[in-house]
């Protein structure tokens, strides 16, 4: 059959999302790799560090998710010939969702049976399965549940090409994803470009994500000797394939939740497969620029087990191997101003022999290259990366819509093909505000409308404080904002407490009280951030992140007793209740605090995130405490898999 694209709707069960946080991330989210130490050698050059974000402003968080399941219809965008049907889903980042060899009728990819939000990426909200593109700061995707613009094209000799942009707020970046396949083969296209139009240099990150099944007596292949990790405290390269007794290729023997990013040679094929005990599995490989590889395994214990479980209904276990521009993901790479990078990535199917994955690491990706004649195929996609440049820079055919954040930055030449539009009413008056300098000035009581003030437009901002938004508390609310992107604390309290002056709004309670917590002054930002809460006795996400910033500030009498005020179904929000219960055991109420603990079969965080022990904790020192002995956390608290 000749290749083709539709678009469609499948069904899934799906939890609500829900809306994003009423606030901005100012605090962020706990991101592993942004707290490491290293022991490296002075040529490993992997940017250790560079480009780190302490939050996700401009973003909001999606905290407000729960985990009861419903069956939703889901966008779909599904290319297919006599090889392969690559399904992917425009509304969830672009996510490839399913890779079917229909040759073998499998699925090369482990994609979930529930879209099933957890608290793993920059904005909190993420799920498991398919792949994940990954752009702009280090962890997961600001735009990992956003729906991106989606518009078909095609190559020259007429093959459909589905085309995804956006536009990353963040980094302030476009970038698109062209995917196709070829009548004769049986490898996916995937044609990705990041266009750095500003006069700066910029931190970039990228990682493809794939997901892929956790299989019984499985092997990772992949042509390198060493590996960067984390071990005993701190980041170190360590040689392959035995790390600390076991033969990490064989994921199954992995005991945590660990990271390896293997460390290619310059001049070998970039590549990496995972590949089950019949010696079938899937094969990704791209061109130089995508240079690095990763092997993600949650581990093999309690915790480990207990994350498989809480990501998933009945899809089974699953491991990530990656593709990145950098070495690793501990720090972002410069980017160079009006530069385009483009690079091309292959998914397909790769089937050995069992002799040849009965060889030992070496001299199975030594065979393993040369049988499946890799060299060749990395030439043909440099190539084929250059031929099909004229179509990754003509226009498209828009399908869906994306954000209209790309339309308010004025696009250069090597973007003005792609599409974007302010379809928001808010962005309008954001729009009119960068025209005419007069910022719109809502009603104290309404959620912020946008976030667009950063260090690159606060000096515009400043200006029209002069006259035209001299006596507007939501000018000086963004003005605060934007000092504390810039870390000018003292400035952005000045700023905070203008807007308060003009009007009292829980909104600059709010920032107001992160800048008092960064400055260490926690009973001044617990008194802040309780005068918000009071004026958002209804807004769920406000309350949220006021028991957050109590619980830091270590405010317990004062999270206790806004807690018993509230009504039932908020005392239940588990997040909330969780930190009434910690102030509880802190206060001496060990037996309340216990009992509320272990209510109705357990609390159960919807949202706790990786790699947070916190419950499992509490549990071990409210036990201790009661009975006077030392014990391992019950399964259903225990989240530590690292």
């Amino acid at each position: 059959m000749l290749p083709k694209l539709e678009f469609g709707k499948m069904k899934i069960r799906a939890a609500s999302l829900g809306e994003q946080s009423s606030v901005p991330d100012l605090l962020g989210e706990m991101i592993h790799q942004n707290h490491l130490k290293f022991r490296l050698e002075e040529n490993d050059e992997i940017y250790e560090g560079y480009g780190r974000r302490a939050n996700a402003y401009p973003y909001r968080q999606y905290n407000g998710y729960r985990r009861e399941l419903s069956e939703k219809e889901v966008r779909t965008a599904v290319l297919e010939n006599d090889y392969l049907r690559a399904v992917f889903l425009p509304g969830y980042g672009g996510r490839l969702w399913q890779l079917w060899d229909k040759k073998a009728d499998r699925n090369l990819l482990y994609t979930n049976d529930v879209l099933q939000f957890s608290n793993l990426a920059v904005r909190n909200a993420w799920f498991s399965g398919g792949v994940e593109w990954n752009i702009g700061v280090i962890g997961h995707t600001p735009l990992t549940t956003e729906p991106l613009y989606t518009a078909e094209t095609e190559l020259e000799s007429g093959v459909p090409v589905l085309r995804m942009y956006e536009y990353e707020r963040i980094r302030s970046v476009p970038y698109q994803m062209d995917f196709w396949l070829e009548e004769d083969s049986p490898f996916l296209n995937c044609r990705m470009r990041i266009a750095n139009e500003s006069n700066e240099v910029i931190p970039m990150y990228w990682w493809s994500n794939i997901a892929v099944e956790e299989y019984d007596n499985g092997r990772i292949i992949v042509p390198a000797e060493e590996a960067y990790t984390f071990a005993d405290g701190t980041v170190v390269k360590t040689s392959l394939p035995v790390v600390n007794g076991s033969d990490i290729t064989d994921y199954k023997r992995i005991e945590k939740s660990t990271d390896y990013f293997f460390e290619i040679a310059e001049k070998s094929p970039k590549y990496i497969a995972n590949i089950d005990e019949t010696g079938y599995g899937l094969l990704h490989i791209s061109t130089g620029r995508l240079k690095s590889r990763k092997l993600f395994s949650w581990g093999n214990n309690d915790a480990s087990d207990h994350w498989q479980e809480f990501l998933t209904d009945k899809a089974g276990r699953y491991i990530e191997i990656q593709a990145g521009l950098a070495k690793t993901q501990y720090g972002c790479i410069p980017m160079a101003p009006h530069t385009a990078w483009e690079w091309m990535e292959r998914y397909g199917a790769a089937q050995i022999s069992t002799e040849l994955l009965n060889q030992n690491h070496w001299e199975r990706a030594r065979h393993f290259t040369k049988e499946l004649d890799i060299g060749s195929a990395w030439d043909a996609m440099e190539q084929k990366l250059a031929d099909t440049k004229s179509m990754a820079r003509g226009r498209a055919k828009l399908v869906f819509e994306g954000s209209g954040y790309g339309a308010l930055k004025k696009q250069g030449r090597m973007t003005e093909h792609l599409e974007f539009a302010v379809k928001e009413e808010s962005l309008e008056k954001w729009t009119e505000f960068f025209d005419t300098s007069i910022l719109h000035c809502p009603d104290p009581s309404q959620r912020p409308d946008e976030f667009l003030i950063d260090e690159t437009n606060i000096t515009f901002l400043k200006e029209s404080m002069k006259d035209k938004n001299a006596g507007n508390w939501y000018a000086y609310y963004h003005m605060g904002l934007g000092y504390f992107t810039e870390g000018k604390y003292k400035k952005a309290k000045k700023a905070l407490k203008k807007s308060l002056a003009l009007a009292e709004n829980p909104w600059a309670y709010h920032a107001l009280s992160c800048v008092r917590l960064i400055q260490n002054k926690t009973a001044q930002a617990a008194e802040d951030i309780v005068k918000g809460m009071e004026m958002r006795r209804q807004d769920n996400s406000y309350l949220k992140e006021g028991f957050r910033i109590l619980s830091v500030c270590g405010a317990d009498r004062a999270l206790c007793d806004f807690y018993e005020t509230m009504d039932t179904e908020q005392k239940n929000i588990s997040k909330v209740r969780f930190h009434y219960i910690s102030s509880l055991h802190r206060m001496g109420k060990d037996k309340e605090a216990y009992g509320l603990l272990e209510e109705n079969g357990g609390l159960e965080i919807e949202d706790i995130r990786e790699g947070e022990d916190s419950v499992a904790q509490l549990w071990s020192e409210l036990y201790q405490g009661l009975y006077g002995e030392k014990k391992r956390a019950p399964h259903k608290y225990n989240f530590k898999a690292y």
